[in-house]
């Protein structure tokens, strides 16, 4: 299978053409290549017998060199008297037949149609300069004229962006146009800042405009051309061949521990990526075997999402502990088949090679790496489109402790789980929750299920997979056990964002009585969770559709409202903060009082924070505890998640400096009661209440 890269890193025209043409001065057409680069493209379009009209000949070989392998039919024209002068007294004697003629370009006086080919090597790209492109566009037009039907004007180009454009454009309406991508040259003068390919433009015209754009790329000479449906796509397929080779440059050019380059490769045909490649070099002070120069892993299918693998501090661990100088992660995308391990080693073997670090021996066999020796296993079985957050995939996979787990993933953020829940086998759930083992507080792998159908896979109810949604679940100890098991004022929780639903389900059937309210945005999560994820609304369990924030204003404006416990668990999709949860909205202090208020006296808040930003989270603490006498936090391992647990009341009067024997007492009680609420539901609730406040912080 034919693979095209697609690289993520920014490739900044303007800036970068700048500085290549200020630095090469008249040196940059050296960078066009010279017969022996060239030879076999050229070949390929221009045949020794074609009438070949070289345009803008200058003073460069390629017209002596081509004559010399037996193309006699060469008219080369230039604009400058000096140069047409100096290349016929050079040539004279040895290439009588090679005639150069002062002329200019954009007005020939050729007759139609009358030459078979028009080489052009930089001349385009030296006159796209001058008039704002007009100049070239006057050359292009004659050159079309001069052709005849099926004739070819062949361009070797840099591909700037304005220039290649130009040509496209006026080429697309009734030519054929293709564009191959040729190796960098590179020389003893090159400079480390530049990495050029070569591009070789072949439009041929036709007799009668077809009814379609033909526009083709082809990666190398003799690359199988990849049809691209639009002008602007071919031009984007050109600018990112640009910013790959640009990358693979850096790369060769040394390793960076601090730099993570990935690019996407995708099928050659269908343009759908396949996989994702990330660069991870060891750091300089590393400790490696000598041997170990460079190595592939291959990410199981379904855990590109996991820390390992979707963080930067994660690939590191993970390029640490592998003990590589340089490590090639590869990602497999979803709604492409990929057979075993070695089909998937054989397909990525001739492009991942040009990824090796410098100084590799040439006989050095790369290894692939991976988790068991297998490509993991994933299987969509759901899709949609969310009005609010574009498409989403419901997907099963298997993760590394071999149980399946369902997961919601929105396409705009593919590497961020959404919602997560682990599934059970419906055949064997009945007769497994008549099994009371209450010293087995996780079932063993063997109790996954199998590969079957998606039918006879169902949401376990009883396992939170997020350890934040643990943590909530545990402070609800701090109520006290009198407030839990008061079935005459049973404990009421507002949930503001429902995700697949699997906190408030758990609240509702483990929580004995509770009575669940949820506001959550998009219709598509509700319908998401009902779905795919187990979960079912009923007297004690709500959702209500709306802005969160609303809801609260509308809420404690109207009174008369009051929760035991209030629950922000809604991520923000403004990417420019250092806060991924909550919206900031969300803890400002004017919302913050509103939720106080509507606590009963001893209510608890809980809020999910996700803060990079340091100064940001100190803000944040500083205007959660203006308003909340007491407050704790929650650390989560591996994340950046922390929740926060706001206490209504502080209690005796003070603030406590630590955790209290009462509340470590009321953590197991809470355990108990737990367990001994599973009549009426589905399966048993796995969770330990303690471990989840053990390394709870008094802020």
């Amino acid at each position: 299978m034919s693979l095209l890269p697609r690289t993520a890193e920014e490739f900044s025209s303007a800036d970068y053409w700048e500085r290549f043409f200020r630095k090469r001065g008249e040196k940059a057409f050296e960078w066009y290549g010279d017969y022996n680069s060239l030879c076999g493209v050229l070949h390929k379009y221009i045949k020794p017998r074609d009438k070949v009209l070289v345009v803008g000949c200058g003073n460069s070989e390629l017209s002596e060199q081509l004559y010399d392998v037996g193309y006699r039919q060469l008219t080369n024209i230039d604009i400058s008297e000096t140069v047409v002068s100096h290349m016929n007294q050079r040539n004279a004697e040895h290439r009588p037949d090679l005639t150069f003629r002062q002329l200019d370009a954009t007005q020939t006086g050729f007759e139609s149609g009358s030459f078979q080919a028009a080489l052009d090597k930089g001349t385009l790209d030296a006159m796209a300069s001058e008039e704002d492109g007009a100049l070239a566009g006057r050359m292009l037009a004659e050159v079309g004229r001069v052709l005849a039907v099926g004739g070819r004007y062949v361009c070797i180009t840099l591909a700037q962006e304005n220039i290649i454009k130009l040509a496209v454009e006026h080429f697309a309406q009734g030519w054929a146009v293709r564009i191959h991508c040729l190796s960098g040259q590179q020389n003893e003068e090159s400079d480390s800042s530049f990495a050029l390919p070569v591009f070789v433009l072949v439009c041929t015209k036709f007799r009668q405009a077809p009814p379609f754009a033909v526009l083709e790329l082809c990666q190398g000479e003799d690359g199988a051309p990849v049809r691209l449906a639009s002008v602007p796509e071919l031009l984007s397929a050109v600018k990112e061949r640009q910013a790959y080779n640009l990358m693979l440059h850096k790369l060769r050019g040394g390793t960076d521990a601090d730099s993570t380059p990935s690019l996407t490769l995708c099928h050659a045909a269908t343009g759908r990526p396949r996989y994702t490649l990330t660069v991870q070099d060891s750091l300089p002070s590393a400790k490696l075997p000598r041997s170990n120069h460079f190595a592939i892993f291959i990410v199981p299918q379904g855990r590109e999402s996991d820390w390992l693998y979707g963080s930067a501090e994660g690939r590191s661990q993970l390029a640490s502990s592998a003990k590589f100088r340089r490590l090639v992660i590869v990602a497999m995308h979803r709604d492409q088949e990929y057979e075993d391990m070695q089909a998937v080693q054989s397909e990525l073997s001739p492009m991942v090679m040009e990824l090796a670090p410098p100084g590799m021996p040439a006989s050095q066999q790369v290894p692939f790496l991976s988790v068991g020796g297998d490509l993991g296993w994933r299987e969509v079985i759901g899709r949609g489109v969310s009005a609010l957050t574009g498409e989403y995939s419901v997907e099963d996979v298997r993760g590394e402790d071999g149980h399946l787990y369902r997961r919601l993933i929105f396409m705009n953020n593919s590497q961020l789980v959404q919602s997560e829940s682990r599934l059970r086998s419906a055949a064997t759930a009945s007769s497994g929750h008549k099994k009371k083992n209450k010293k087995k507080s996780k079932p063993s792998v063997s109790e996954a299920p199998a590969l079957t159908g998606v039918k006879d896979r169902i949401v376990d109810r009883g396992f939170l997979c997020c350890t934040h949604h643990e943590v909530m679940v545990a402070g609800l100890a701090m109520l006290g056990m009198d407030a839990i098991n008061n079935k005459d004022h049973p404990v009421s929780v507002l949930l503001v964002g429902l995700g697949g639903g699997g906190l408030p389900q758990f609240v509702h059937d483990f929580v004995p009585c509770a009575r669940v309210e949820v506001v959550e945005l998009d219709p598509a999560v509700l319908e998401v969770a009902q779905s795919w994820f187990g979960f079912h609304m009923d007297e004690r369990l709500k959702v209500i559709l709306g802005d969160g924030l609303e809801h609260i204003k509308t809420l404690e404006s109207k009174g008369g409202h009051s929760f035991d416990v209030i629950m922000f668990d809604v991520d923000s999709k403004d990417t420019t903060l250092g806060m991924s949860c909550p919206p900031s909205a969300f803890v400002e202090t004017s919302l913050l009082k509103k939720v106080y208020s509507l606590l009963t006296p001893r209510g608890l808040f809980m809020l999910n924070l996700v803060c990079r930003d340091s100064a940001l989270r100190k803000s944040v603490l500083e205007r959660v505890q203006a308003v909340f006498p007491c407050v704790f936090s929650r650390g989560i391992e591996g994340e950046v998640n922390e929740v926060l647990l706001c206490c209504r009341s502080a209690g005796e009067g003070h603030k406590p400096h630590s955790i209290s024997q009462t509340l470590q007492q009321t953590a197991k009680d809470l355990q108990k009661t737990l367990r001994a609420n599973t009549q009426n539901a589905p399966c048993v609730p796995q969770i330990d209440i303690t471990a989840m406040l053990n390394d709870l912080k008094v802020i």
